[in-house]
């Protein structure tokens, strides 16, 4: 399992990094695949994102410190939020967080496919108030999923908020690691962590965060548009089967 797990962690890193997600839109579905439950999973997905989004955060906000104000106050949020996903993962069961998953996969793919890429340029202020409370509904729900938040961020800052689709990656990734320490913080606390797995598979991110950051920025922001829809098909895919599979879905 070590083999396996720590491919996973490559993998998980490079889609992290080149699309701005925690990767638990990755890891869940493919450690559920291998025998892990849902809540496993989760557990593994938090330590990893812990990972590989400090780390491409870091390498991101090398290239563009301007997002920082922002990152700052959607984080906090998130953060704040995340500390309640302990409570909400031990009042709900696994069948709800599928469900919960799957609705927000079909989400993200409808807010990304209407919106336009560039975003508007002349509207850079955004009220700080709205960033914190977006901040805290992702954070919460996000970390109980284990998939940090992103896969909701990018769409909301994207589809209503009108940023540039690359610069919403980088937020996204940023807001992760606000998210993803609260709820390793929130489900260590309450005894369901899985240390040694997401050891193994957050180590092995960190070499696919640095390519997947490579990656993003040599591609046309048209054709990312198009990478970031394809991953999510993937993802909905992936997960219908597994659902499927395990019967919840007829």
């Amino acid at each position: 399992m070590i083999l396996e797990l720590s491919i996973f962690g490559v993998i998980t890193g490079f889609i992290s990094g080149f699309f701005g997600v925690g990767g638990g839109m990755v890891l869940v579905p493919m450690l559920l695949y291998v025998g892990y439950v849902m809540k496993e999973a989760v557990s593994i997905s938090i330590v990893q994102m812990v990972f590989s989004s400090i780390y491409g955060t870091y390498l991101n906000f090398n290239q563009n410190k301007e997002l920082l104000k922002d990152g700052l106050i959607i984080g906090f949020g998130g953060f704040v939020g995340g500390f309640q996903s302990g409570f909400i993962h031990a009042l709900v069961s696994n069948e709800f967080l599928e469900y919960l998953f799957l609705f927000l996969i079909i989400f993200s793919i409808y807010r990304i496919s209407i919106a336009s890429p560039y975003g508007k340029t002349g509207d850079k202020n955004h009220n700080k108030y709205l960033l914190f409370f977006i901040g805290f509904i992702i954070g919460a729900i996000g970390s109980t999923l284990g998939v940090g938040g992103s896969v909701m961020l990018t769409p909301i800052l994207v589809g209503y908020l009108f940023y540039n689709l690359k610069d919403s990656s980088s937020l996204g990734l940023f807001f992760v690691v606000f998210s993803s320490i609260a709820g390793f913080i929130s489900l260590s606390f309450l005894g369901e962590m899985l240390y040694s797995e997401g050891l193994i598979v957050g180590i092995f991110s960190l070499i696919g965060v640095y390519f997947g950051i490579k990656m993003k920025n040599i591609v046309h922001i048209k054709n990312y548009k198009n990478y970031l829809l394809i991953i999510n098909c993937l993802i909905l895919i992936s997960m219908l089967y597994e659902m499927y599979k395990s019967g919840l879905l007829i």
